[in-house]
């Protein structure tokens, strides 16, 4: 099986990279390419068109995607072109194989923020979106634009972080070590609430949505299990980096509402996934997410880079 994914340089594109079944032949690229990637610019729909006419994957692992929901409230153009405009051009483009026949297929990696947050129970695959900024109104487009493909998959997930790249996690890690040494105390988001979900599950939820070729639904929501605040996560960051001596110690962490800390972008107060359905259909047993996030500070060992 021959796998086309984008994003290879991102936080789960090496996740994914490093877990690859021995049976995937896969092409990996990235927006600057090397370290064996190829360079492929996901706002540039010819580049991705030409891509999949090139290589003829049978899937497209779209795991790249405009990530920086603050900034897509001044760059809405470019969101839209890389996390809609992409997945456009590789639905056509796999449509058009074989003289116009198909055979190619897209999985569309997507996110929590396309709910608005506003009901207090998890978010089922099947109900409509309503997303409260660019970032989220991009990617919700991006999920209709992969879904008119037959036989396209979509994976929404939530609050992902890993052992490598920018993520909440490695940021965290770092501001206890800093707040621990000076004294001074860590404020954290308290009252958005939803799930953190490892790179190294998650990559493991999207090979298993490829190779499940005709079982799974169309749209999937895969998260570790449990649910947390931005504050509850903060403070087992700290609790198990210092079991993992990762830290010395842990800077103390105050809950603070999101008033007190502004954006440029609205986030959903609460986008838990139900996850039910999807997991049975992928037949993966869930990890709650602390015993997920001990895992991944494990693999980072002794030093955590500046982030």
């Amino acid at each position: 099986m021959k796998v086309l994914l984008t994003g290879a340089a991102g936080q789960l594109g090496r996740a994914l990279i490093a877990s690859k079944p021995p049976e995937v032949e896969l092409i990996a690229t990235s927006r600057g390419g090397g370290n064996g990637a190829l360079a492929l610019d996901l706002a540039q729909p010819e580049a991705c068109r030409a891509a999949v006419l090139e290589h003829r994957p049978d899937w497209v692992l779209n795991a790249g995607a405009y990530t920086a929901v603050d900034q897509a409230e001044r760059e809405p153009e470019l969101a839209q072109a890389v996390n809609a405009g992409a997945p456009v051009a590789f639905a056509e483009a796999l449509a058009a194989l074989d003289g116009g026949a198909g055979g190619g297929r897209l999985l569309q990696v997507s996110t929590d923020f396309v709910f608005n947050g506003e009901q207090g129970s998890p978010y089922r695959p099947e109900q409509p979106v309503d997303p409260l900024g660019v970032y989220g109104a991009s990617k919700a487009a991006g999920e209709v634009a992969a879904l008119a493909l037959p036989g396209a998959r979509v994976l929404r997930t939530s609050w992902v972080y890993g052992p490598v790249g920018r993520n909440f996690c490695r940021t965290m890690l770092r501001l206890h070590r800093e707040r621990a040494a000076s004294g001074q105390p860590l404020g954290v988001v308290a009252d958005q609430v939803g799930c953190p979900t490892s790179t190294l599950t998650l990559a493991a939820a999207c090979w298993r949505a490829i190779s499940q070729q005709a079982d799974a639904p169309r749209i999937l929501h895969w998260s570790d299990a449990g649910a947390a605040s931005w504050y509850d996560f903060a403070v087992a960051i700290g609790e198990l980096g210092v079991a993992a001596g990762l830290l010395e110690r842990a800077a103390a962490v105050m809950p603070i509402p999101t008033a007190d800390f502004p954006t440029p972008a609205r986030r959903p107060s609460y986008s838990l996934l139900d996850c039910h359905a999807s997991r049975q259909a992928l037949n993966l047993l869930p990890l709650h997410w602390r015993g997920a996030l001990a895992g991944v500070i494990a693999r980072l060992g002794g030093e955590v880079s500046p982030v």
